[in-house]
């Protein structure tokens, strides 16, 4: 069974209480809990959780943490979480990861740069380009949203759509559609960046100048990509009716969609990572730590999309090849 690192994020959230109720769950896979073993049974008695099915890789906290109490300095700690669980990864220790959610301000507060899980892991595999994708499947369509820009003030993201980058991201898209997803012949949708794509260059020309020139080149050889598209009509279900994954310009153009319509069920996975990472689409909501509130949906269903994928590769890398007849 493919070994599973789960990481249990930022120790004042939601995190622990989430990871904890996978013990609710027979999985088809042996999970590793990464966190500190006193914090995950203290948090795990006040929430009535029994721990003793749970796998746990002890990494201790820095200070002692208390539900919805951030500490900058348990920012260390946080990280130690996902610099443990890529090194297994990169070893071979573990198939996958799966982050439960981060609070990037108190780890910048505590003098570290931090913009995001996606970031972070492209930085220390030394990926030039990755691609956030979030994904739900609801009950007549599946989304798979993936992004061309991410954490970026909306004033920066015009200059970031350039043709180079934007053709990168179609083709690591299309590439772990083929690979992590299975879909042979991915059909992609593809929004634009304005107002009803532009208004044929009356409400900005980015769709002109730079995204249907890399549809077009793609197009030619043999990607399967529609747009650009309004977004505003893209995500109604008729539009969406027989595609495989959908490419918004910026973050909230795609994952407002997303996040209403499957907030509990979604699921963040990185493309063009050299590891397999997927994590929950939701943040640390301090308010319900410890609480008992906290669906732990978004997880499982993470962590059911990493052991489906960490198969899927595994097959692949063990299959042989016919012999010729």
């Amino acid at each position: 069974m493919p070994v599973i690192a789960v990481t249990s994020g930022e120790p004042a959230g939601i995190g622990p209480d989430i990871c904890l109720r996978l013990s609710e769950r027979s999985w088809p896979a042996r999970l590793v809990i990464l966190g500190d073993r006193q914090l995950l049974s203290e948090r795990a008695r006040v929430l009535g959780l029994d721990t003793r099915q749970l796998e746990i890789c002890h990494i201790p906290l820095v200070a002692a943490s208390s539900p919805g109490k951030l500490d900058p300095r348990n920012a260390a700690y946080v990280l130690r979480l996902l610099d443990v669980a890529l090194a297994g990864c990169r070893s071979a220790e573990y198939a996958a990861m799966v982050t439960a959610p981060v609070h990037k301000g108190i780890i910048n507060d505590a003098g570290i740069a931090f913009s995001g899980h996606t970031e972070y892991l492209a930085q220390h595999t030394d990926t030039p380009r990755v691609v956030m994708m979030l994904t739900a499947q609801l009950k007549d369509v599946c989304l798979r949203v993936a992004l061309a820009t991410t954490h970026l003030a909306l004033k920066d993201v015009p200059s970031a759509i350039t043709h180079a980058d934007l053709e990168t991201t179609l083709r690591i898209l299309h590439a772990d559609l083929q690979a992590r997803f299975g879909i042979a012949r991915p059909r992609i949708l593809v929004a634009g960046l304005n107002p009803h794509a532009g208004e044929s260059g009356h409400m900005g020309r980015e769709e002109i100048e730079v995204i249907t020139p890399v549809l077009d080149k793609l197009r030619a050889e043999g990607m399967d990509l529609v747009g650009p598209l309004p977004a505003d009509t893209l995500f109604t279900r008729h539009v969406l009716a027989g595609s495989d994954a959908q490419l918004a310009m910026y973050h909230d153009q795609g994952l407002a969609v997303l996040k209403y319509a499957a907030f509990d069920q979604g699921i963040n996975v990185t493309l063009g990572l050299p590891i397999i990472r997927t994590s929950v689409d939701h943040g640390t909501a301090l308010d319900l730590a410890g609480s008992g509130r906290a669906s732990p949906d978004s997880l499982f269903a993470a962590v059911d999309a990493a052991i489906s994928m960490a198969r899927r590769g595994h097959a692949a890398q063990t299959a042989k090849p016919q012999r010729e007849a």
